[in-house]
């Protein structure tokens, strides 16, 4: 790796573990104002960062739509005309009159209170805390170059652009087409950006019940922006006692965990060989049980996988589930606020074998970062019942599906891990994995073994440190956000607290997201489609091939 590289490399990884350490202690201090003295320190690390998500984040200039399209995708809608952000603990909001919001793209209860202020529950652990706070900066420091269009002139006029925007956003007759192309010439002039490329994300962001969101959403940005510019009246994220007194106690796993223990106790599974997969709610399902409960003939199993996938199959997917739970399938719905559901397979309805020796399969919904490990700790624990001696579970492998960044190749392509590196410490997880890339050659799927690297956030990823782990010795293939904190779990209840047996047999594989080095691919370019389908479904079938052995 060429010496200037190094440094560049370098200097991104002071600054991913400058915002680590900031955004703990601003949690620790219990509130702070984004775009005032005590953000500056975060403001400054993410802007040094260059993060490949938030493109043109560091140019003064130009506005960053695509970032601002994923940021928006998971932050609760309203969020920008928000002065004051609070983030909570589940303190019972959902019992009050508020209406409750889910972003798209992350599941976190929000509420809006009223015009000036947002409170978003956190369940999921300091990673969804940094998750969100990560967003907010970008989103910030963006809705702060617009002052330089907004306002014109040593006196500080407001300029033509953004008055005809006020007034047309404020405005309770509906906008013409006329004038929403007018709007796209100014807005292009207030973002620097081009006409076509405004449009565009005005579409991607337009609804049927709010067609002229995009221009609400820049309107609340820059309105902010100008109360902080000419009134000194800052934005403000706080985090209540709750929140604070919670984190890291594994409340939410805790709850989570004794409700799917208590579900295999009361059906009699708890003695029974348990195999864990942590993977979607679908592909484990489908490949179950699919092919009988549609009377499926063709060889072409994948055809059915990727028919399920389409809208519009909605019909045969609800048939696929229905002859499930009468063969099998407990639905276990989160209740406990860690928002990952729940599947429990009695796979002796399957292979019609003994109940006493056929496996139990626990499929669990995707964690999101270091929750990995509070949920699979938890999981992992003996059962007590009220009963003198405890129940620990007969864990025979676990197995974790996942999507992930890939440094190699393409979207749609396959990781086979060997290692998880958890980025910014010396925890190094080692492991004999299950997989192989041979289970995957007669599919002609691009597959890649080496080590991944567990990151903090992959919003905080930037070419310098990727290029790092993948040019240098750590023969680094690709980074997600879960692994080193589940073999973390699975090497101390094996190994340290004697929970498991020291025999559990891990499986890692992964399926490429996106190519954070290639410009076109990162996560801001969209999803999988169903590119993904193919991947998705020869992974599970590699893991359960294995549980059942064939």
């Amino acid at each position: 790796m060429e010496h200037k590289e190094k440094i560049l490399a370098q200097k991104s990884k002071r600054a991913i573990e400058t915002m680590y350490i900031t955004m703990l202690h601003l949690f620790n201090r219990g509130h702070y104002k984004p775009m005032g003295m005590s953000g500056s320190s975060l403001r400054k690390a993410l802007l040094e960062l260059e993060p490949e998500i938030y493109g043109s984040i560091s140019d003064p200039k130009k506005f960053e739509l695509q970032g601002l399209l994923y940021v928006l995708d998971r932050l609760p809608e309203g969020i920008e005309s928000c002065r004051f952000i609070n983030l909570t603990a589940t303190e019972g909001l959902d019992e009050g009159h508020f209406t409750r919001i889910v972003p798209p793209k992350r599941r976190r209860n929000c509420y809006r209170i009223d015009g000036e202020q947002m409170n978003i529950e956190i369940t999921r652990g300091r990673s969804d805390i940094y998750d969100v706070l990560t967003h907010l900066t970008f989103m910030y420091l963006e809705s702060h170059k617009l002052l330089n269009r907004m306002f014109v002139g040593y006196k500080n006029e407001i300029s033509h652009e953004w008055e005809k925007l006020q007034e047309l956003v404020l405005s309770k007759d509906e906008i013409t087409q006329e004038d929403r192309e007018v709007l796209f010439v100014y807005l292009s002039n207030l973002l620097s950006r081009s006409f076509d490329e405004v449009k565009s994300v005005y579409k991607q962001l337009s609804t049927k019940k709010n067609p002229d969101k995009f221009f609400k959403i820049i309107y609340g940005l820059g309105t902010l922006a100008a109360q902080e510019k000419v009134n000194n009246q800052y934005r403000l994220i706080r985090f209540s006692d709750g929140l604070i007194d919670q984190v890291g106690k594994h409340i939410y796993g805790n709850i989570w965990a004794r409700n799917i223990k208590n579900v295999l106790f009361n059906k009699g599974m708890l003695g029974r060989p348990i195999h864990i997969i942590s993977s979607n709610m679908h592909s484990v399902l489908n490949v179950l049980y699919a092919k009988k409960a549609l009377n499926y003939k063709s060889e072409d199993v994948f055809m059915l996988y990727k028919q399920l996938s389409e809208v519009k199959s909605k019909a045969e997917r609800d048939k696929v589930l229905q002859y499930a739970l009468k063969n099998g399938l407990t639905e276990v719905n989160d209740t406990s606020g860690a928002n990952i559901d729940v599947q429990i397979i009695d796979t002796s309805f399957i292979n019609q074998s003994s109940k006493e020796k056929a496996p139990v399969i626990i499929v669990m919904d995707y964690a999101f970062g270091e929750q990995a490990y509070e949920t699979m700790d938890e999981l992992l624990k003996p059962y007590n019942h009220g009963l003198e001696d405890e129940i620990k579970l007969d864990v025979e492998s676990v197995s974790i599906m996942g999507k992930a960044g890939i440094l190699f190749g393409d979207k749609g392509d396959v990781m086979i891990p060997t290692a998880h590196i958890l980025e910014g410490t010396a925890d190094n997880y080692f492991f004999t994995n299950e997989l192989n890339e041979n289970q995957f050659k007669k599919l002609n799927l691009n597959t890649f073994t080496g080590n991944m690297v567990t990151v903090l956030g992959t919003s905080l990823q930037n070419k310098s440190i990727l290029n790092y782990f993948k040019s240098t010795s750590w023969n680094t293939v690709g980074l997600e956000m879960e692994g080193a904190h589940y073999q973390k779990a699975i090497q101390i209840a094996s190994q340290v607290r004697n929970h498991i047996s020291k025999k559990v047999k891990v499986r890692y594989a992964y399926y490429a997201s996106d190519n954070p080095l290639h410009s076109g691919s990162t996560l801001a370019s969209g999803g999988l489609g169903m590119k993904g389908v193919k991947p998705t479904y020869a992974i599970t079938e590699a893991i359960l091939g294995q549980i059942f052995n064939y």
